[in-house]
């Protein structure tokens, strides 16, 4: 991505939090992070990837997804009248997986940790 584009959606990533946690009060939503803006090199559409906190990590995010993709052209206007660029882009709103993936893996690793110390003890300890 060119260094334009990425100052521009770093704007955009600043911008879409403060307007998501000021003018969305739906209660399904939950409390939305924004971790990353794609942009395409046109400026046709933004990918928006969010996590969405204080639920479970298993819990279904798609709810608070549809309620972002409903309140997206609302996002852009708004977007607009914020932002000094000739072209405001579509948004499309994805779910960031890298939390839940993380925690698998962390999971994953314990157990792998636990079951070696519980098939061979203390062997490996420094004295």
């Amino acid at each position: 991505m060119s260094q334009r584009l990425e100052r521009l959606a770093d704007q955009m990533m600043r911008d879409l939090a403060a307007l998501i946690r000021q003018d969305l009060k739906d209660p399904r939503l939950g409390m939305v992070t924004i971790s990353a803006i794609k942009l395409s090199r046109d400026l046709g559409y933004a990918d928006v990837y969010v996590t969405v906190m204080g639920r479970e990590l298993d819990a279904d995010p798609s709810v608070s997804i549809a309620v972002l993709q409903g309140a997206a052209g609302h996002l852009r206007s708004a977007l607009g009248r914020d932002m000094r660029t000739r072209v405001i882009p579509r948004l499309r709103f994805h779910y960031d997986e890298v939390l839940v993936r993380a925690q698998r893996l962390s999971t994953l690793i314990s157990q792998a940790v636990a079951e070696d110390v519980a098939r061979h003890g203390d062997e490996d300890a420094p004295v």
